[in-house]
Parts: C-alpha cells; structure tokens; sequence
C-alpha cells in the first residue's frame, strides 16, 4: 500500500466532515420544506439520508484518512494506540480535530448557501438540558465501542454500514438526537434551520461528548483489552504506519 502524505489526510478529513454536515443540515431544510407539519416524518428525513451519507463518506475517504470525521474518534485512536505505535500521533491528532471542525463549518455554511440562506445564521435552538446530555452521553459511548470492537474483530469493512446505520437509529433513540461529535456539534452552530444547535448549548453537548469518550474507552478496555493493536483500522483500514514513516523522511 502507498503511504498517504498527511496533508492528503487532512484533506479527507476536511472534506469528509464538511459534506458529513452538509448532509446533515441540508437534509435538515428539505424535511423542513416537503413536510412543514410533521416534525416526526422530519427526523425520520433527515436520519435517513444523514445515516446513507455517512456510509457513502467512510466509503470514499476511508482508505486516505480513516474517515474519523470526529475528534472524539480521532481522541480514542490516538489514546489507545499509544503503547502498541499504531493510530494517531499527538501531532496528527490535533490536525485531524482542527481540520474536522473548519470542515464542519464550511459543510453547515455550504447547505445554508444551497438552500439560498444567509452563509452564517447563528441557530437559536436551544439544547440545554440534563436529559439531553445524557443521550449525548449515550450516543458517544456507543458509537465508540462500535467503531473500535469492529476494527479489533476484524471487521472494519463494514463499518460503512454499522456506523451509518447506529447514527440513524440513534437519531431516535437518544433524547438529543445524537450529534455525538464535537466538530459536527460546532459546525451545527452555523445554520439556523432543523439541525442547528445555539452557541450557549455547545458547550454542554461537548463536554457530554468528552464523558462519553471516556466511558466509551473505558469499556472498550474492559471487553478488549488489545483493542489498541487495531488502532489503524480505524474506522476502516489506513496506512498510517506508511504515511508516519513518509512524513518523518520528508522532514528530514
């Protein structure tokens, strides 16, 4: 396998995020139109083709980047591929989280652009509550056990599939609807339409996020125990080992 360069990697994470909100948010403002009145037939709009464009995304830019698309994906990778040299390095992890969230900005303001809204409408939807933060405690948790009992099963090609399909069923059984992404959470700050999330409330759902991580590794540590050997596999395989090694001849 070819070592991918780190700036490509980053790319894919900007871009992978960046129509990861788009999705969200635009899929958002079309349930919103086709069907004004019922706000259920609008979750259900909207989780389905935001579960569908999550799967097609991993499929895409998975074999650059890993298609983290999330800082707390990126955290745990990072974290828990430390004592085997496998994942992300600090480094890496700090580009990653920075090129998911610009990503997640440019996608909300690209959905509101397509949509002939204002590029940057601040939501004023509020989303701060205890029971909200607990689904988001939830859903974090979830999603990590997910991706990595996956990848150390040996089952990181399916992922496309179980990650968009947990995202999907998680709109709707978490009390938050599951953003379950920090950067996405900010991104979702920018439009003003179904999907968004007020600025006061990010910070709530962020640190819910941040606990979920924890809980999430935490299990994942207890049912397995080796899970960080499989840190490059995470979401899908990557040749991150390549890519680390090309960067640091190339710095040389």
């Amino acid at each position: 396998m070819n070592p991918v360069a780190t700036w490509r990697r980053l790319l894919a994470e900007f871009i992978g995020t960046a129509l990861l909100v788009t999705a969200v948010v635009g899929s958002g403002i079309m349930a919103t139109t086709l069907s004004p009145d019922d706000v259920g037939l609008q979750l259900l709009e909207n989780s389905v083709a935001t579960a569908f464009a999550l799967g097609a995304l991993i499929l895409t830019f998975g074999p650059v980047s890993g298609a983290h698309f999330n800082p707390v994906v990126s955290a745990a990778d990072w974290f828990l591929g430390r004592g085997t040299g496998t994942g992300l390095t600090g480094a890496q992890l700090g580009g990653y989280a920075l090129a998911q969230t610009l990503g997640a900005v440019a996608g909300s303001v690209l959905a509101n652009l397509m949509f002939d809204l204002a590029a940057v409408d601040f939501s004023g939807k509020d989303r701060s509550a205890g029971h909200l933060w607990l689904g988001e405690v939830v859903a974090t948790a979830g999603l990590i056990l997910l991706i990595f009992a996956l990848a150390r099963s040996g089952r990181a090609a399916v992922a496309p599939a179980a990650v968009g399909a947990y995202i999907g069923a998680a709109y709707w059984f978490t009390s938050s609807t599951s953003f379950a992404n920090p950067a996405v959470t900010i991104g979702r700050a920018f439009t003003d339409t179904f999907a968004g999330i007020a600025p006061a409330s990010v910070p709530g759902f962020i640190v819910a996020q941040i606990i979920g991580l924890a809980v999430g590794t935490g299990l994942l540590l207890a049912l397995y125990p080796g899970v960080g050997q499989a840190a490059d596999e995470v979401v899908v395989a990557h040749d991150s080992t390549a890519a680390m090694a090309h960067d640091r001849r190339h710095i040389r």
